[in-house]
């Protein structure tokens, strides 16, 4: 015998951001264009995962959008360090 569903009486709040709406306050990432659906509180949260995808995805455009300046800023990865090559005679 099936036991009937128990639905709870009190339905518990969703919290969720969605992509579609533009960022109010706070920090936000757009990747190729795209807004993503984290937002962050502060500069330096939001450009230490920019920098983390773009370490791992350097082909992505990746950019931290400012809510209160309405700005975007790209960013960077640090340009690798090159080493010489001797070619021996």
């Amino acid at each position: 015998m099936k036991k009937p569903l128990t639905v709870p009486e009190e339905t518990q709040p969703r919290n969720i951001t969605r992509a579609d709406l533009v960022l109010t306050e706070g920090f936000g990432l757009e990747v190729d264009g795209r807004m993503m659906k984290t937002v962050f509180p502060t500069l330096q949260a939001a450009e230490k995962k920019a920098r983390a995808l773009k370490a791992e995805f350097p082909m992505l455009q990746i950019k931290v959008y400012d809510a209160a300046e309405k700005t975007r800023t790209l960013v960077e990865l640090p340009p690798a360090k090159a080493i010489p090559i001797e070619e021996g005679n």
